[in-house]
C-alpha cells in the first residue's frame, strides 16, 4: 500500500470519527411525550421506552465504531496498519477500502457470516405450510374463529346459535 492510499484511508477514518463523535455529543436528552405517567396510555409509555432503548443501542453501536476507528488510527501511527495482527501478512487495499477499521485479513476475521442460519420464523411458517388455519388450533369449537370483540364493541350484532337469533346484549342479561 502506498502513501497516497494510506492517506486516503486515514482521511476516511478521521471523517467518520468526527461524525460519530458529533453524533454522541449532540445527543439530546431523551424526551418524553408526557410530563406524567398518570394519564398516559400504556402504548405511549411503550413508544417512549422503545425510543429510549433504540437510542441507547445506537449510542453503544456508535461507541463501538469509535473504538474500532481509534484502534485503526493507532495502528497507522504505530506503522502496523495494513498488516494482519494475527499472521502479519499484508491486508489487501480492497479490503481496507471496504472496511477501513479492520486489523485482520479475511482468513483471520472473527466476523464470520453463517450463510446456513435461517430465521426462527421460517420454522413456524414451514410447520403451517399446507395446513388450513382452522387446523392450527385457532378454532374455539363453534366453527368460527374467536374474536376480541366485546358486547360494547358490537352491541347490535346478531349471533346465530341453535337456529335462534339473539343479540349479544340478550346473552349477557
Amino acid at each position: 500500500m502506498n502513501q497516497m492510499q494510506m492517506q486516503q484511508l486515514k482521511d476516511t477514518l478521521l471523517e467518520e470519527l468526527k461524525d460519530l463523535k458529533e453524533g454522541l455529543e449532540s445527543h439530546d436528552d431523551l424526551e418524553r411525550t408526557e410530563l406524567s405517567n398518570y394519564d398516559n396510555h400504556p402504548a405511549d409509555n411503550a413508544s417512549d421506552l422503545t425510543t429510549q432503548l433504540t437510542e441507547y443501542a445506537m449510542d453503544d453501536f456508535k461507541q463501538e465504531s469509535i473504538d474500532k476507528i481509534e484502534a485503526a488510527l493507532e495502528a497507522m501511527d504505530n506503522g502496523t496498519y495494513g498488516q494482519c495482527k494475527v499472521c502479519h501478512e499484508e491486508i489487501s487495499f480492497e479490503r481496507l477500502e471496504a472496511i477501513p477499521t479492520t486489523l485482520t485479513c479475511v482468513e483471520h476475521s472473527q466476523e464470520k457470516v453463517d450463510m446456513e442460519a435461517r430465521p426462527v420464523e421460517e420454522e413456524i411458517l414451514n410447520e403451517l405450510n399446507g395446513k388450513s388455519l382452522k387446523a392450527v388450533d385457532f378454532e374455539d369449537g363453534s366453527g368460527e374463529f374467536p374474536s376480541s370483540d366485546s358486547p360494547q364493541d358490537v352491541p347490535q350484532e346478531i349471533i346465530h346459535q341453535n337456529n335462534q337469533e339473539t343479540t349479544i346484549r340478550d346473552q349477557f342479561q
